[in-house]
Formats: structure tokens, sequence, C-alpha cells
């Protein structure tokens, strides 16, 4: 390996240089995710903590190394006890990104189709219907009032689901990838009976209240009209068509 230059004692090769930068990238990028909270001035310990170990081990001082490393597992073990609900963050915002959905993208496609398919013949038969879809944040909370399943999602197992004599047709399905996680969820209601002039009624309203606390996209097939709804952000498009369906899921699920 060539040598780039001397620091000292220290001998820095391309690949030192190399790893310096992807690990400098790395911790400037945790920062920007953190700052905003109390976890950072966590993280900052931590650093301090490692750079203090990587000086005590290049001059050979044995014993404050050791103190120090044994120090540092202790602070990384604290930090993930103590800072779940930033690190869940850290990993949502990872997983919304392009390179981590480049690998998910084909299953994601699967379960629109599946999904399409089966509002399709819901929409047709005026079988009212609720699809939740998580995005960036946990829905334990709303999981936890249904029923759990974890099954694999296909379009005979939503028709099942919301058939009008299935016990579990009552509230939503909550969907993660391909898999239905949980039937008969309940959803918040939201305090708005109107949009745009437009009487809401409690599937709607349900959707919307839903999009309104979390991050999540909710579908919505009126058992009265067999219209198709989306409710995002707080925000509801109405009157969806079945052709465009697949479109505006994959946009919202890849934002």
């Amino acid at each position: 390996m060539i040598d780039l230059f001397k620091i000292g004692f220290l001998t820095v090769t391309l690949i030192d240089l190399i790893d310096i930068t992807i690990v400098t990238i790395f911790f400037y990028w945790l920062y920007q995710r953190l700052r905003d909270t109390i976890a950072v001035n966590v993280l900052f310990g931590l650093v301090i903590v490692i750079a203090l170990s990587f000086i005590t081990e290049a001059v050979n001082l044995k014993s404050i190394n050791w103190i120090l490393r044994t120090i540092s597992d202790i602070w990384l073990i604290a930090f993930i006890v103590l800072f779940q609900p930033e690190i869940r963050k850290l990993l949502m915002i990872i997983s919304r990104s392009k390179i981590f959905r480049s690998f998910v993208q084909t299953k994601i496609g699967e379960t629109i189709d599946e999904v399409v398919d089966a509002v399709k013949e819901l929409s047709e038969k005026h079988i009212g219907a609720l699809i939740v879809f998580p995005r960036s944040q946990n829905v334990q909370m709303t999981i936890d009032t249904g029923v759990r399943l974890q099954a694999t999602l296909t379009k005979e197992l939503i028709l099942s689901i919301f058939n009008v004599k299935s016990p579990l047709h009552d509230g939503a399905i909550i969907v993660e990838n391909n898999i239905i996680v949980a039937a008969r969820c309940i959803l918040p209601l939201s305090q708005q009976t109107k949009f745009k002039g437009r009487n809401l009624g409690t599937r709607h309203r349900a959707a919307l209240g839903l999009s309104e606390q979390i991050d999540a996209i909710v579908l919505v097939v009126s058992e009265e009209t067999g219209s198709i709804s989306i409710a995002d952000s707080g925000e509801l498009s109405l009157n969806i068509s079945i052709d465009n369906l697949a479109g505006v899921l994959s946009t919202k699920l890849a934002d």
C-alpha cells in the first residue's frame, strides 16, 4: 500500500484516507438527522470517547485505552436503550431513501398490483374498505386495536377480509411491504365532517383522521358509491379512477 504522508508517528495511506472520509460523512449525516434531539449530546460524547481511545492506542497507553474502550461500549449500549425513538426515526429515514427503495421496489409493485385488483372488485360490488400504508412512522398503537394477521397480501385475502360476512370486515387493514400486519383496526376520526363541500362518511373521516396524525396514506372504498379515495397528510383525493390508482399509489409510496 502506497504511503501518502506521515503525521508524526502515523503513516496515512490511501485506504486510511477513504476510511476517514466515509466515517466523517456518516457522522455528519447522523448529526444532521439528530441535531434537533437530545440524542446529539450523547452522540458527541461517544465521538469524543472514541477519539481519545484512538489516541491512547496510538501512543500505547494500554490501561487508559482499556478504560476508554469499556466506557465506549457501555456508552453505545446506553445510547441505543435511551434513544430508541430517535434511532427508529433514523431507520425510517434510511428505509425511505432511494437506495433502499431500489431493493424493495419489486415487492411494492407486486403489492400495488394485488391491491388494485382487489379494490377494483370491491368498488364494483360496493363493498366498503379501508387500507392503511404506513410510511415513515410506527403505527403500533393502531395495530394493537385490531387483530394481528402477519399474512402475505393477496387479492383473495383482501376480498375475504372485507366481505360483509367476515368478522374482520369492520375497520382497516394495515399493509407493510407485501404483508397484511393486522385487520379490523380502529382509526381515529377526523373532526372534519365535510371536505370541499362534500359530507364525509365514517370511513372517510377515519382515513382522514389517521393521515392527520401520522405519516401514512389510507385508501378508502365507499360502500355507498363504490368510489375510491386516498387520504394523505390531512388531505383527501376523491373519486380516483381504477385506471389511475396504481400510479397514484406508486407515487405516494415512493415519496
